[in-house]
C-alpha cells in the first residue's frame, strides 16, 4: 500500500554567521513546504562552520542548550509555521564540560520529540571531534513523527553498521544523516555505505552533507546528499557537489514492507550467534 511522504533536505554553504546561516535555512524551508514537504533534514552542525577542523577552544562559543537554546527554539517556530518535522543537527552544551554533537527532531507542532547524539566520534587529521564531544549516550532513539517513524544517525557513525540495525531494530522508517565529509577517501564510500545500510536494514535514508570551502583547514566538502531508497536505489538525482541545494522528494514508506516481505532479513537474523560483535 503506497503511503507517500514528501521528504526534504538541505546541503549547504557556510554564510559566514549563524544569524544568516539560520535564516537561510529557514527559507529553505518555507521553500520545501511550499513544494508539499513534511519533513526537512538540515547538516550536521547546521548552523555554525565544521570547526573540527582545527582544535580551538573559542569554537566552544558555538554550542548551546538543548532544547532551550535560540537555535532549536526557532526551528520549533519554523515547524509550527509550515507543519513541517524538522531534523535540527546542533553542538549541544549539557553543562559546564559536557559537549555533544547532537540533532534535534522537532515534530510538525513544534513539540521536540527528543535527541540524538553522535557515538561514534573521530580525532583525526581534519576531524578533531574528540577534543570537542563527548560520545553519544542516548543510545537509537526512533522518533514517532507526524509523517512516520524517523532515526538519526550522523556522519562518522554511517560507518559503523550497528547503529544502523538497531535504528531498524526500533522500527525506523526513514534514517537522516547529517554529515559534514570532505574530498578524499570518503568521497567513493559516500554513495555505498549509506544505499548498502538502507538495503541491510530495508528503510529509507537521507545522506546530508555539506557543500564547498569553509574558513577553518583546507578541507572541500563535496555536497551530492541524497535520498536512497530500502532497495538501495536513488530516489532522484543526487545533488551537486559544488552548489548549495534544496532536494525534495516522494518516499513511499509502503515500499518498506513490500521490501521485507521479499527480503527477510528481520525474520532471518541469527542473534543467538552474534555474541562476539558486543566483545571489546
Amino acid at each position: 500500500m503506497a503511503n507517500v511522504v514528501r521528504a526534504a533536505l538541505v546541503q549547504a554553504t557556510w554564510t559566514g554567521d549563524t544569524e544568516s546561516m539560520i535564516a537561510k535555512h529557514e527559507e529553505h524551508a518555507r521553500e520545501a513546504a511550499r513544494q508539499g514537504a513534511r519533513i526537512i533534514g538540515f547538516q550536521e552542525v547546521f548552523n555554525a562552520p565544521y570547526f573540527c577542523q582545527v582544535q580551538d577552544p573559542e569554537h566552544y562559543r558555538w554550542a548551546e542548550a538543548v532544547p532551550e537554546g535560540p537555535t532549536v527554539t526557532r526551528m520549533r517556530a519554523l515547524a509550527r509555521e509550515t507543519g513541517m518535522v524538522i531534523v535540527v543537527p546542533v553542538f549541544e552544551v549539557e553543562q559546564s564540560g559536557f559537549y555533544y554533537n547532537t540533532a534535534v527532531v522537532v515534530d510538525a507542532d513544534g513539540e521536540v520529540l527528543g535527541k540524538y547524539r553522535k557515538h561514534h566520534i573521530p580525532q583525526v587529521k581534519g576531524f578533531w571531534e574528540k577534543y570537542y564531544f563527548k560520545p553519544g549516550n542516548l543510545g537509537w532513539p526512533v522518533f514517532d513523527t507526524a509523517v512516520g517513524k524517523v532515526g538519526v544517525y550522523i556522519c562518522y557513525d554511517r560507518h559503523f553498521p550497528e547503529g544502523w540495525r538497531q535504528l531498524g531494530l526500533n522500527g525506523a522508517q526513514l534514517v537522516y544523516n547529517p554529515s559534514a565529509t570532505s574530498r578524499g577517501l570518503s568521497a567513493y564510500l559516500w554513495q555505498l555505505e549509506q544505499p548498502a545500510a538502507a538495503v541491510a536494514n530495508e528503510y529509507f535514508v537521507a545522506a546530508i552533507n555539506r557543500v564547498g570551502q569553509e574558513p577553518y583547514g583546507d578541507n572541500d566538502f563535496y555536497g551530492t546528499s541524497y535520498f536512497v531508497d530500502p532497495r538501495g536505489q536513488f530516489v532522484g538525482d543526487v545533488a551537486s557537489d559544488k552548489e548549495e541545494e534544496l532536494v525534495v522528494r516522494d518516499l513511499d514508506l509502503g515500499l518498506i514492507e513490500e521490501v521485507r516481505q521479499q527480503w527477510a532479513f528481520y525474520r532471518d537474523r541469527r542473534p543467538d550467534a552474534y555474541q562476539g560483535l558486543v566483545q571489546p
